[in-house]
This record gives structure tokens, C-alpha cells and sequence, in this order.
């Protein structure tokens, strides 16, 4: 993993969470919510929060009275979730990093993580962490995206990209958010850290953006592969982006653009 891969600061916080949540992250959001209220928590803790997507679906399913821990390893992105998230008192918003939950054994009934996982440097390790946290029927309830192949829009970014750096093309889409999509794998890899009720399904849907500019901001500026592109030239940011909103106008037209997403979604149990 390159060291730009988990850099989420600068503006691009701002522009993940009004860009790329509504595009891609809100529907699957929505259905981690739903698997989590259905466990009834007492004590949630969340890991990878990002922006907080996933924090406002949860905490809209929840009944007062729930302890709702929202972690990420980077602040910048967990100030904007803070900024975004009405007043709760239920919740408590906490830096951590996932290989290393400054947390005592056994204290949560329900660990959730969406699209996180592909940024751990040592998956087992991370998941041993979340099984040391879990009370003994606690569930581990998380999220990736499959290949980049099922993701029509980010796929088709990435090959438009490949254009403008021919000799050098960024791979941080296929390399980390798509990177981690083997169900074998991941299976193993929780095993590996103890758990052993597992069931991995996959979910399909369709991401909108009302515009191929929209979408191909939200992708080239809203994540770490802006990082990768002014690695190659720091002056190409905006002309990456208008050669992406090229390629997305031409396969989509010129309006409100759709494409196929695909996410692969875990629940585990020690």
C-alpha cells in the first residue's frame, strides 16, 4: 500500500462527503444501518467511520439510551462526520486506529465498519482487535467493494486516467478500494482472527451523480487517488478530472449519470 493511500486531509474530506457519499456510499450505508438495528445494540462501536455516512444512518436507526462509539484513524475526515452529525448525546466521536482500539475486552455488542477494511495494513490483526472488543455474542457487521469490474463508473474513470498518464497510470482505485474483494480471503482472514459464524453476500445497486463533472470530481478529488494524480503533475488535477468527465459524458451522456456498483457485505460472529 503506498503511503498516499490512507491520506484523507486537505479538501478532500469536504469533497468525499458532499461528492462521493450521496454517489456511492449513502445506499449501502443505509443497509448496514438496517443490519445493525436489527442486533439491537446497547454499546456500538464504529471503526473507519470516515465522514460519518454510516453514523447518521446508524444512528437514525437506533432508540435513545444506545452508546454509540464513532472512531477513524484520521481526524480531518472524523471533524467533518462531527460537523455533519446533529447534537447526540449518544454518540462519542474518538481517533483510533483499528489495529490498535484503545478499548477494554468485551465491551461491545456491535462492531460495523463500511469500506474500511481494504485500508488496514494487517486485516487479521484488525479483525483480532474487533473480536477482542465484541461481548462473546457480539456481531462484527462490515462492508468492500468487489472487483473494480462490477463498478462501472470507477472502472471506467481509472482506464480514462490511464490515458493521461499513460507511462505511470494511477492504480489507487483498483489497488486499495477494490483491492479486497477474494470472499475465500476474507473468510480466511476472519477465521484467522478467531471468528467462525460468518456469512459474506453480495449486494448490487446503482450509484447516480446528476453529472459526469460531478462524478468525476467526486472520484479524482474526493479520495487519495487526487494524491496519486498530483504525484504525476501537480498542475494535471483539474485537467485529470475534465479528461475523466470526457470519458463518463461520452459512455453516459451529457445529463444525470447511473452505473453499476457492487459491494460485498460480511457479518461475523466469534
Amino acid at each position: 500500500m503506498s503511503s498516499t493511500d490512507k491520506v484523507f486531509a486537505g479538501s478532500i474530506p469536504k469533497i468525499y462527503d458532499e461528492y462521493l457519499v450521496p454517489m456511492i456510499f449513502s445506499v449501502y450505508a443505509e443497509d448496514i444501518a438496517r443490519r445493525v438495528a436489527a442486533r439491537s445494540p446497547s454499546v456500538l462501536l464504529e471503526i473507519a467511520a470516515g465522514t460519518g455516512a454510516v453514523t447518521r444512518a446508524v444512528a437514525a436507526a437506533l432508540p435513545r439510551g444506545v452508546r454509540y462509539v464513532a472512531t477513524d484513524l484520521n481526524e480531518p475526515m472524523l471533524a467533518v462526520a462531527a460537523q455533519r452529525q446533529a447534537d447526540d448525546g449518544r454518540i462519542i466521536w474518538r481517533q483510533a486506529d483499528a489495529m490498535a482500539l484503545p478499548f477494554g475486552e468485551a465491551e461491545f455488542d456491535v462492531v460495523c465498519c463500511q469500506f474500511g477494511a481494504m485500508f488496514f495494513p494487517d486485516r487479521v490483526k484488525a479483525y483480532g482487535e474487533v473480536k477482542r472488543v465484541l461481548k462473546g455474542d457480539g456481531t462484527f457487521v462490515f462492508n468492500v467493494w468487489d472487483r473494480i469490474e462490477d463498478n462501472e463508473v470507477t472502472q471506467e474513470a481509472t482506464i480514462a486516467l490511464g490515458k493521461v498518464f499513460p507511462d505511470d497510470p494511477p492504480r489507487f482505485m483498483v489497488r486499495v478500494p477494490h483491492g479486497y474483494h477474494d470472499k475465500a480471503v476474507i473468510r480466511t482472514d476472519l477465521e484467522r482472527a478467531g471468528f467462525r459464524d460468518i456469512s459474506i453476500e453480495t449486494r448490487s445497486d446503482i450509484s447516480s451523480a446528476p453529472s459526469a463533472i460531478y462524478a468525476a470530481t467526486a472520484l479524482c478529488q474526493g479520495t487519495p487517488l487526487r494524491s496519486e494524480i498530483e504525484a504525476r503533475d501537480a498542475g494535471k488535477l483539474q485537467a485529470a478530472t475534465d479528461v475523466v468527465a470526457e470519458a463518463l459524458r461520452t459512455r453516459h451522456g451529457s445529463g444525470a449519470i447511473e452505473g453499476k456498483i457492487q459491494a460485498i457485505v460480511i457479518e461475523a460472529r466469534p
